[in-house]
Formats: C-alpha cells, structure tokens, sequence
C-alpha cells in the first residue's frame, strides 16, 4: 500500500452507504449528524480539490431533518434513505443551477429534476450539492472556464480523469458517499479508476437519462460512482427502470442488485481482453502487473480465465467519434453559431472537429456499430464476463491536450460505449508513488448483475477499500492553474485551410486564430477516421438506431 495513505474507515465522512445505511436503519447513526459531517468536511478539504461547483447546505440539511424524522417514526424508505450524496453538474436539479461547468450555461436553474435525481428524492437520499465536470461533460481539464477542474486527492498535481471529474475525486476523499455520473466513452470509469473507486456504466437504457444534460444522445449512460460494490448495487438498485420520458430507456425486469452480489464467482467464465492492454492501448509496466495479480485474485477464487479478443481499439475508437461527436455538436449547435469564443477551448478543439464529417459518415458510423454489437455475441455467450485493465495511473493535470482526443487512436474504456453492456472499473493497487490502478469488468447486456458479483468477489479478496488518500486541512497548497496549453499546429496546405475557412463560414462560426488553428490540426485525423469508415457494406446492413413508435407509459 502506498506511504502516503491510510485506513480511516472509522471516520463518518469514510462510512460506506453499506455501512451508513445499516446503522441508520438501527437508529445507531443520525442523518443529521452524518450530514453535518459531511458539510464540514466539504469545508475543510474542497478548497484543495475543487470537486463541488456548488454546496446545497441549507437543502442537504433540511432533507437530513426530514428523513431523521421519518425513521424515527418508523417509515424507514431504504438503504439510501439520509445517506449524502452529490451530483455531476449535467442533471438537471429544480430550483438549483446547472450549469454543465460551462460559462454558457452559468446561470441556467432548471424548474424541474431528472428522473435519477427524482428517484434518489424518494429513496430520502440527501443532496450536498453539484460537482465539477468537463465542459458539458466533454473536453478537459480546462483552465478557461468559470471554474476550475477538479484535482486528484491521491495527488493534488495530477489528473482526475474525466468526465465525471467531481465525482471521482469527492468519492475518494471522503466528500459525499456516492455521486451520479455519466459515461459517453468513459467517463464513469475514468475517473473512477483514476481515482480509485467504483464506477458502473450500467448497460444503455438501464438508467434514465431524462433530464441529464445531452453529449450523445446514443452513447451516454448515467450511472453511479461510489467507494465500494454493494454500495455501487445500492445506488443501482434506486435509479435503474424504465422511463417513458426518455426515448432510449429499456423495458427490461429490474432485479434486486445485492441480491447474489455474495455468491462468489467459483466456477465462472471469465474472458480476459488482454490484447486490447497490451497492444493496442500499451498500458504501462505496473498497470500490466497489477492485472497479472488481479487475474490471479480471480483464478483462486475459482473462475476459469481464458484469453478472448475483440475487434482493434482502433475500430470502436472511429465509430464511437463519429457517431458521438456528430451529435454533441449538433446539441450545441446554436450556441456556438452565437457565443463559441464562451467555450473552452478544450471543448472547442473535440466538438469542432465533427465539421469534418457528413450524414453519410454519421450513417456509415451507426451501420459498423450494430455490426460490433452483433459480433460481441459469440463472447457473451461463452464468457459470463470479460476482464480487461482501465486506464491508469493519473498522469499530471497538466499533461493532456484536446488534439490527444483525435491522436491517440484508441481507449480502453470506449469499446464497451460502442457496444453498450455494462463496464465496472474498480481499484486493483497502487503504483509506487500512491496513485490507483484499476480493472474493468464487462457483462452482458442487462446483466450488470454479473459484473457486480465479481467486483464484489475480488474486492471482498485484496485490501484495497481500507486505504483512502491522507488529506490534511490545514495544509497549505497553492490554488494556480496550469496555462491553457497551446494550440495544435497543423501541417496541411493553404488549399486545406482555404477549405476549412470556407467550411466555417458556411456553418455560421466565428473562429479566433487560436481556435482556428486546432481546428485545423484536427483535420487530418478526423479525415483517416472518416475514411476508414467508408468500406463496403451489405446493402443490408442496418445502423444501430432505428425508427420506433412511442411505447404506452
């Protein structure tokens, strides 16, 4: 275990909802008094992490006083009933601003809450308020915005992952119990595992997206964020089912997510994706033996392991870029016809390069995702989950770029986007220098209950949940930002730039050098992708998303 951390399961803000919740059913633990907790918490330790955008005090406590007042009358409404939790600021909260952590939007306070956020309501869950993000979940860290990203709480100078950013460091330091986040191409689990925590991206439509602000309408997922597996279940268990205001929610029979989650795994199949670490992402030296000894955790409890391949990241990397950033930049379409120098420049240098791309492209994307789907079946039924390692460990806050998002040609986590089955990142150790390293588990469709069971199983085998990051309130640090990173320079023709002007001003855009210059650093990767997308296909083929009638509520 790393020097710098330590075991302090016996502090409040350090309870597990599991925990929390027992001894508030027992009447042993006030909701107050953890909220309170809490709170001061929050006070003592954000200002070095910058997770919360905005602390919902008054509410937190006035929602505390109510669920105390109603298990003390006996109408004790579940397990997440008084536990204090927090949101990503992309869902939607009434009467409290939303703002996406973009300067667009930094005023905006919606009249009415997601389903998720409704949902928690009624389990009496406790809102200690919103959380940082990327930019509309998309682009960062970034230094230009009304906010600053969140730090990581193992080490303040590095990366959180993103783009549930708040909720990945907040969780590990003890600032809420559990936090919602969403994961367009892994950003549940990016931070979760750069953090060290549990992160679900639950199978799509298993979780409402009503109400939670838009990346991708076919590629996000709202999930949950927390410190332990059963904890993960419990939150699972509040928000999973079916919603009829959102058009992509599954009908699909919801069972009780503790249930089996101790059954063990002995006698599971497990297929391990080990080319897509080894080869085609090339994690590092401690990553490759911190998965070495976790299969081993898995083998001694008796799953069969056995290596299994998909598709190259590559692949799942072209499809999943120009299917979703075809639609982000549809969603923000006006708003950077009319306020595009408000935008980071972060978010700027991703959503613009969905200018490159045409109906055809977005088609071809869709029509090569269901051939990715289909063929992820074979695996799924000789595999009751596969294991594969994510990303890991946290590089500097300051280390990436947004021409990395076109570069680097692959991920671990986007895959499992494309293909839409559940994805678990949980800690597997720690590096040298104290920051986490993690594993991803991945299911069938709609059955997260699986991945669950086998997180369970290898976390209840390894020490990891004693440890948490040693934060210090009194410490001194120093609140500077890195520089806002230099633009891309690109190496293309004054024909192509010619091209690109033309491009921009048809689209109504008003580019700044800066600006301009990253978009055309972008195009030459957005052109491979686009291209190799363009392959003969069945004059069959179908795209993943079709026309469908509304279902009867």
């Amino acid at each position: 275990m790393p020097d710098d951390a330590v075991s302090q399961a016996t502090d409040l803000h350090f309870l597990s909802v599991t925990q929390a919740a027992r001894l508030i059913e027992r009447r042993q633990l006030s909701p107050v008094e953890l909220t309170e907790a809490f709170l001061r918490r929050i006070e003592a330790i954000d200002p070095q992490l910058n997770a919360y955008l905005l602390v919902t005090a008054e509410l937190a406590l006035k929602q505390a006083r109510a669920a105390e007042a109603e298990i003390m009358a006996g109408n004790h409404r579940g397990p997440m009933h008084g536990i204090p939790y927090a949101l990503k600021d992309i869902y939607c909260t009434a009467g409290i601003r939303t703002t996406g952590h973009s300067r667009t939007r930094a005023t905006y306070v919606p009249d009415f809450d997601a389903t998720t956020v409704t949902k928690l309501h009624a389990a009496g869950a406790v809102l200690l308020g919103k959380l940082s993000t990327h930019e509309f979940a998309h682009g960062g860290p970034s230094f230009d915005l009304p906010w600053p990203p969140a730090r990581n709480p193992w080490n303040r100078d590095h990366f959180t992952g993103g783009s549930s950013s708040g909720s990945g460091a907040g969780v590990a330091a003890g600032l809420m119990m559990a936090s919602l986040g969403s994961d367009t191409g892994g950003s549940i689990r990016n931070p979760a595992a750069l953090c060290g925590l549990v992160g679900l991206k639950p199978t799509y439509g298993l979780v409402s997206c009503n109400g939670v602000m838009t990346n991708s309408f076919t590629y996000d997922h709202a999930g949950p964020m927390t410190w332990t597996v059963e904890d993960c279940a419990i939150l699972l268990n509040a928000i999973a089912g079916h919603d009829p205001a959102d058009p992509a929610s599954a009908r699909h029979d919801i069972p009780d997510y503790r249930t089996g989650l101790h059954a063990g795994i002995k006698g599971l199949r497990v297929g391990v994706l080990r080319k897509l670490y080894a080869d085609d992402v090339r994690v590092s030296a401690p990553v490759i033996a911190a998965m070495d000894a976790a299969l081993d955790v898995l083998r001694g409890l008796g799953a069969t392991l056995e290596d299994a391949e998909i598709r190259p990241a590559q692949d799942y990397y072209d499809v999943k870029l120009v299917g979703a950033e075809s639609e982000v930049y549809a969603v923000h379409e006006p708003a950077l016809r009319t306020r595009l120098a408000d935008f980071g420049e972060d978010f700027l240098g991703r959503s613009l390069g969905a200018l490159f791309m045409t109906g055809a492209d977005y088609m071809q994307s869709s029509r090569e995702r269901r051939k990715m789907i289909t063929q992820m079946a074979p695996l799924h039924e000789k595999f009751d989950v596969l294991v594969t390692a994510a990303p890991g460990p946290a590089p500097l806050l300051s280390a990436p770029r947004a021409i990395d998002f076109w570069r680097k040609g692959s991920s671990l986590t986007t895959p499992f986007n494309v293909t839409g089955g559940p994805a678990l990142a949980q800690c597997i150790g720690f590096t040298a220098e104290g920051l986490p390293l993690s594993m991803q588990i991945v299911g069938r469709p709609f059955d997260d209950a699986s991945v669950l069971r086998v997180a369970q199983a290898y976390e209840q085998a390894t020490p990891w949940r004693g440890v948490r990051p040693k934060l210090d309130g009194e410490a001194r640090f120093s609140t500077e930002l890195p520089p806002v990173p230099e633009p891309a320079r690109a190496d293309i023709g004054q024909p192509r730039r010619d091209e690109i002007t033309a491009l921009c001003r048809r689209a109504g855009l008003t580019l700044n050098e800066r600006h301009f210059e990253q978009l055309c650093a972008t195009a030459p990767y957005v052109d491979a992708m686009t291209a190799r997308l363009r392959g003969m296909r069945e004059f069959t083929d179908e795209p993943s998303h079709i026309f469908q009638f509304p279902q009867p509520g």
